[in-house]
Formats: structure tokens, C-alpha cells, sequence
């Protein structure tokens, strides 16, 4: 009795020092709380809470203008003007001089020709909206996921930005952006079949990896997590059968005989394209490579350099709780969360697939049907997307998002006047160029193909060791072939390749400026 009176004199105590600082006419903090509690259930401020989700991420998109220094972009662009002139579907080492013959697969076709026809409509500009509406639409993927999934708009609107600040913007927009969005939607259709037991909804799988095998080669992750979702299934069906099964696992509720025909449909789909069952070729040649893994930076581990790192490893976090509190443990989800560990401290460029994973999982939390909320209809989407593109309109004219500024942070990253240069002072080649500016001189300057580019999969371990060594100035520059045969020479200033060979007698500099420097054999 004495305890419950101290506590009733502490609270007492605590509203008279709160009362002294409060003016009379502020109104009690609990009923404030209550109020904004309720204010945040209004469906108008819901909408303008994804009117700033979306214009938040273009506005981004405007700031960094990412969608138009990627280095591998512009060998894409390339790629889809080729197929646009031809009618036609490369199958050859196409744009490169030194693997013109070999066999080459543009396995991100759709992407390419999406791509050059934005060019072709809007030129930079176009480029820079393209890559801004497949960063936007990522965006909205995951966000779709998280309240679908979980039933609750501000767990997904939260969630959604902690997703964001975690793997967004560490890439620059290209095709595998689209395997972001399919993926977004494939591990919706599986946990919310597996949890409603409406097997029906996976039959749009097909479908979705008729897209997503001709957009970009990830497709196999998706793959991946269907197969492993009807894997675990007969096995959980088999060790029940032999009553193994732990009490403390989830038990299937889906028919595996559907589950594998819906598995085999989404195989033969991702050959319903120009390539057909020869991308798995691909598919195999990525994952038997291994030179590719210490030249690209984005394919190396994380560094913990950043918070993005950080909050990839919180999201993982998260997700193993959400998995664990659940009265029983899904091995689905247990397995795929782990896989998706792996590749994501694997190669820093596959955060996206453990946070996108995590953040499903974490979603998928047991709600009762009274606990969640309606969704937003179709037309509230469409006004919030317009009442987004208005603001992002504002925001283009203040942020230099224009011909006129996108044109100027190319020309700082990209040898753009040294091949304007060469077109007024024209050089006899063949062309030397550095790795990392393959892809736009392809572009920029297509009457010299290129000796190398971001296509390691056309080039291969041995070439791209050599174009390593060769830009690093090891010793085994002076006899590399592809460097001896070339009549003119594109390098980055950084490369220490640059700072070499104008003191080599076979060549000399005729141009240079703060980004390139450009040599001519003598």
C-alpha cells in the first residue's frame, strides 16, 4: 500500500514540474499523442506520406544524377541502338575490336532497347528520367511488398526507407533494378500463398520470370527462392510422413504437386526469349569467374565504410528475430534469409537481396484480419504519383537536373572533350582504352571500337587480367598485345598506365586535360 502511495505522490510530483514548464493553453501531452496517432490513420496523410516516399527518391535521383555516370550504361545504350538499326539480336562480341568474334549474349535485351529509345526520344535527358522512374518503381516494389505483407501502411513506409538508406544508392540504375522490382514481387506471391494456403496466387510466377529472364540474367535468384520454397516443402512432407518433423517448425499448407508444376512453368519460361536455354551459359560462366571479383569494387565484400553497411546488417538482424519470435519457425524462410547472407557479404552489389529478403521477413509477421488495414486503392496511387511528379518538376529546375547540367557532370567523369578532340583531329587506330571507359566511348566515339569494356563475360578472366596489369603498369604492359597494335590510346588520368607510357618511345601525348589523356603511336 505504502509502494502504490509513493508511486501515486512520484506521478503527482512529475504533472506539477511538467505543469511548470507547459503554458495553460498547451494541450495535455497524452491527449497530443492521441490526436496524432489518429491524424496519422487519416487516409490523406497517408497519401502524403508516399507523395514524400516518391519525391523523396527522385529528388535523390535529381541530387546525384547517378542515372547517367554508371559506367556500364552506356555499353547497354549501345547495345539497343545496335538491335534497333539491325532488327536483330547480337550473338557476337558486337562495339569491341579484340572480341568482336567471340560469342556474346545481350541478356538484357528489353532493358537495352528501353533504354535507347528514352535516348533516342529525350537524349540525356532521357536517360537520366529512365533511370529515375527504374529507381522510383524499385522504390515502390518495396513498399508494395512490405504493406501488402504486413497489413500496415507506416511499418511499410518505415521499413521502406531503412530499406532504402541500406542498398539504393549504392548502385547506379541499370537491369538489375529490375531484378530488385520482380524479386520484390516473387517473394510476395510465396510468403503470402504460403500463408493464406491459396496456391492460386503463385501462378502469375510464370509470367513474372518471362519478364525478368529478358531484363536481366539475376532472374536465377528468384529461381532460386521458388525452387527452394517447393524443395522445403516435400521435405517437410517427407519428415512428417516419417515423424521426424520438429513440433517447433512450421508446417506446409500448400499442394507440392502445384507447387512443382508452378515451379517447372517458371523454368520453361525464362526460355520463352532470343536466347533461350543458352543464358544459363551465362549463368554459369558469371559463376565460375573469378578475376571480375578483385577488378569491380561493387563485386567485392562490404567494407563497413558507410552506414548503408550497417543498416544491411541491422535489417538481417531483424529479420532472424522476426524469424525466431514466431511460434513456429519457417525453414523457408530461415534458409533463404541465410542464402541471401551469404551473397550479400559476398559481393557488396548484392545487398539488395538480403535487405529486400530481410525486410519481407520482417513484414510477414501473423496479424489477425481485424488488425489490417484496408489498402490504398488505384486512383490513390495515380493522384500521389502526380502530386509527385509536380514537386519532382520543382525540384529539376533548382538541382541542375536539365541537358545543360547533365551534360556538364559527364563531361567531368567521362573523356568527352578528348574524343571530341580525336573527331577534329582524327588519329588512324586501332583504339586503347581504359577498363572503367569501355562503355561510353562505345557510345561516344562508335567509328573506334573498343579493346575492352564492362562486359567481362564477353572478354573473360585472361583478357581482363591482362587490361588490369597493363592500367596497373606492371611489368607485363611492355608485351601487351592488345597495347602494341594500338595506333592511339585513351586513358584515365587516375590509372598509373597514364603516367608511364608518355615517357614509352612507341608513343607520344597529343591531348590532354584534367580527366584523359590521349596518345598517338609514333
Amino acid at each position: 500500500m505504502d509502494a502504490v502511495r509513493r508511486g501515486d505522490l512520484a506521478g503527482s510530483l512529475q504533472l506539477q514540474t511538467w505543469e511548470k514548464f507547459v503554458p495553460e493553453s498547451c494541450p495535455n501531452p497524452t491527449s497530443l499523442g492521441r490526436e496524432l496517432l489518429g491524424m496519422l490513420q487519416f487516409r490523406a496523410v497517408r497519401l502524403g506520406a508516399l507523395v514524400i516516399l516518391i519525391a523523396g527518391v527522385g529528388t535523390e535521383c535529381f541530387v546525384t544524377k547517378l542515372s547517367v555516370l554508371d559506367l556500364d550504361i552506356w555499353w547497354h545504350l549501345s547495345a539497343g541502338d545496335w538491335m534497333v538499326q539491325h532488327h536483330a539480336f547480337p550473338h557476337t562480341g558486337i562495339l569491341s575490336r579484340t572480341a568482336a568474334d567471340r560469342p556474346w549474349m545481350a541478356y538484357s535485351w528489353a532493358y537495352e532497347i528501353l533504354l535507347s529509345r528514352s535516348y533516342a526520344l529525350l537524349g540525356f535527358m532521357g536517360v537520366g528520367l529512365f533511370g529515375t522512374l527504374l529507381t522510383i518503381g524499385v522504390a515502390l516494389g518495396v513498399f508494395w511488398m512490405i504493406r501488402r505483407l504486413s497489413g500496415r501502411f507506416w511499418a511499410g513506409w518505415i521499413l521502406s526507407i531503412v530499406v532504402y538508406s541500406a542498398f539504393l544508392f549504392n548502385i547506379m540504375p541499370r537491369p538489375v533494378f529490375f531484378s530488385m522490382l520482380l524479386y520484390s514481387v516473387t517473394l510476395t506471391l510465396l510468403l503470402e500463398a504460403n500463408r493464406s494456403g491459396r496456391v492460386q496466387l503463385l501462378y502469375w510466377l510464370p509470367l513474372v520470370f518471362f519478364l525478368w529472364a529478358n531484363l536481366h540474367l539475376q532472374f536465377i535468384y528468384g529461381l532460386f527462392a521458388a525452387g527452394l520454397f517447393a524443395g522445403i516443402n516435400v521435405l517437410q512432407r517427407l519428415a512428417i510422413s516419417l515423424r521426424i518433423y520438429p513440433e517447433f517448425m512450421a508446417r506446409p499448407n500448400l499442394p507440392p504437386s502445384r507447387l512443382w508444376l508452378v515451379l517447372a512453368g517458371s523454368a520453361a519460361a525464362t526460355c520463352l526469349g532470343p536466347y533461350n536455354f543458352h543464358l544459363y551459359k551465362v549463368v554459369f560462366g558469371y559463376s565460375s569467374s573469378k578475376v571480375i571479383y578483385s577488378m569491380i569494387t561493387e563485386l567485392q565484400a562490404p567494407s563497413f565504410a558507410g552506414i548503408s553497411h550497417f543498416l544491411e546488417l541491422l535489417l538481417a538482424a531483424g529479420a532472424f528475430f522476426a524469424i525466431g519470435w514466431q511460434k513456429k519457425i519457417d525453414p523457408f524462410k530461415l534458409l533463404l534469409l541465410m542464402v541471401a547472407s551469404i551473397f550479400a557479404l559476398r559481393a557488396t552489389r548484392d545487398a539488395w537481396f538480403l535487405c529486400i529478403t530481410a525486410a519481407a521477413m520482417i513484414a510477414d509477421f501473423p496479424v489477425s484480419a481485424e488488425e489490417r488495414e484496408q489498402p490504398l486503392r488505384f486512383r490513390e496511387f495515380a493522384g500521389a504519383g502526380l502530386v509527385a511528379t509536380i514537386l519532382l518538376l520543382l525540384v529539376a529546375g533548382n538541382v541542375d537536373f536539365n541537358t545543360r547540367g547533365l551534360d556538364r557532370v559527364i563531361s567531368a567523369e567521362f573523356p568527352v572533350d578528348a574524343a571530341n578532340y580525336l573527331r577534329t583531329h582524327p588519329v588512324g587506330g586501332p583504339l586503347y582504352n581504359s577498363f572503367d571507359w569501355g562503355g561510353f566511348l562505345s557510345f561516344y566515339m562508335p567509328e573506334y571500337p573498343v579493346a575492352i569494356d564492362g562486359r567481362t563475360d564477353l572478354y573473360g578472366d585472361a583478357m581482363d587480367s591482362q587490361f588490369l596489369a597493363s592500367e596497373g603498369a606492371e611489368a607485363s604492359y611492355a608485351t601487351d598485345p592488345y597495347l602494341n597494335e594500338a595506333g592511339v590510346v585513351i586513358l584515365k588520368n587516375k590509372v598509373p598506365l597514364a603516367k608511364l607510357l608518355p615517357t614509352d618511345s612507341r608513343f607520344r601525348v597529343i591531348y590532354r586535360d584534367d580527366v584523359a589523356t590521349v596518345l598517338a603511336r609514333n
